[in-house]
């Protein structure tokens, strides 16, 4: 079996790396010049992308933002998984807010702001605390904005002025009181079938997610059941076939959808060493019509990114239950270098493993590493 995966980034590797073993051949489209290449290596394949489309069992892809034209020829062969629908609701709030509210999936109070002079009545409906993202084009903290101030709200208009709102409109949310971060990654196949995993903590600095933990604390049978809903309805009403990851706001009991991710997604990263079958190869398997993996945690885990840097210590792998993935990448600020995988017996000793880590890299990148070590341990 052959898969083609738009993007030639760490997910493309990884998923190479999960379909081996299976023996489904992995190609990446790099899609800033339509060559196939090789998604480890990234050395130029000798066909051409017509040609690899046409061997291909299954199209796929590894990031929202791929030029639609190549979308469109990708949807043409009827290969292509998850939808061009689908993939298009990732890359655009404006589309994945009406998908939200079309299947009556509770997200967060929102207007959308096609022109600055809506913003007033924005706070009129919202209040003055909002937080402002770019419908497109926006991730890890770019194409954000926050008022928290009714005062700011004269400098903010001005600010998206000079922006082409009419072009890619704003998402104004209420800013959530949210007691924390949970995502769900979940799965389905060709005929149907669903999987997810155990709901998972997210850490966020400055926009980006740091350290996942899995399976979250604190999640009872309901929760979860909660969640796997939401998963359901939306994979279902979108006849969606791949991993799909949903993050969520827990506010209480309720869950409240913040975003999708039409695709394998770094707060799954931990299934890797986590879980008995990575998101990796269950995305391979639901795109190939093969049967799905058990999604099940064999015991809690943590996933810690490297970000913006590569000045670490190897020793780490010291640590029993560590593992690393590194992606080969130049340094660059909030760049993602790689990640951690971390697995543990039990949650304090998860908290203990996660400190030693400490001693091994720089914390001024991991500023959320000490404190959920801390908190696991207690």
């Amino acid at each position: 079996m052959r898969v083609v995966v738009y993007g030639a980034g760490q997910l493309a590797q990884m998923m190479y790396l999960a379909g081996s073993p299976l023996g489904i051949e992995v190609q990446a489209v790099d899609v800033n010049n339509d060559s196939v290449v090789h998604p480890v290596s990234k050395t130029p394949l000798d066909t051409t992308l017509a040609q690899a489309l046409e061997s291909a069992d299954a199209l796929t892809v590894e990031f929202e933002h791929v030029p639609e034209r190549l979308l469109d020829e990708a949807a043409k062969t009827g290969k292509l998984m998850p939808d061009i629908a689908s993939i298009l609701v990732g890359a655009d709030r404006v589309r994945e807010k009406k998908l939200l509210d079309s299947m009556q999936v509770p997200n967060c109070e929102h207007r959308i702001v096609t022109h600055p002079d809506q913003l007033a009545d924005c706070v009129d409906a919202l209040g003055d605390k909002l937080i402002l993202k770019a419908s497109r084009d926006g991730y890890d903290g770019y194409g954000q904005w926050r008022l928290t101030d009714k005062a700011d709200l004269p400098k903010l208009t001005q600010a998206m002025s000079q922006l082409n709102l009419a072009e890619v409109p704003l998402v104004v949310e209420k800013m959530m009181a949210f007691d924390r971060e949970l995502s769900l990654i979940g799965v389905r196949n060709k005929q149907g079938d669903i999987r997810t995993y155990p709901l998972a903590e997210n850490l966020h600095h400055q926009g980006q997610l740091h350290v996942s933990v899995a399976p979250a604390t604190q999640v009872d049978d309901e929760l979860q059941r909660k969640a796997h809903d939401i998963f359901v309805k939306l994979a279902e009403g979108m006849d969606y076939v791949g991993v799909l990851a949903v993050e969520l706001f827990q506010c209480g009991d309720t869950l409240l959808v913040n975003e999708l991710a039409p695709r394998v997604h770094n707060s799954g990263h931990w299934t890797q060493s986590g879980a008995v079958t990575s998101q990796f190869e269950n995305h391979l398997r639901a795109v190939c019509g093969l049967p799905l993996g058990d999604t099940s945690a064999i015991g809690p885990s943590a996933m810690v990114n490297i970000i913006g840097c590569s000045s670490f210590s190897r020793e780490l792998l010291s640590i029993d239950g560590s593992h690393l993935h590194w992606y080969g990448k130049s340094v660059r600020e909030k760049r993602k270098m790689g990640h951690i995988n971390v697995t543990a017996k039990s949650y304090v000793e998860l908290g203990e493993k996660l400190e030693q880590l400490g001693q091994f890299l720089p914390l001024s990148f991991f500023p959320k590493l000490v404190d959920e070590a801390q908190r696991l341990k207690a």
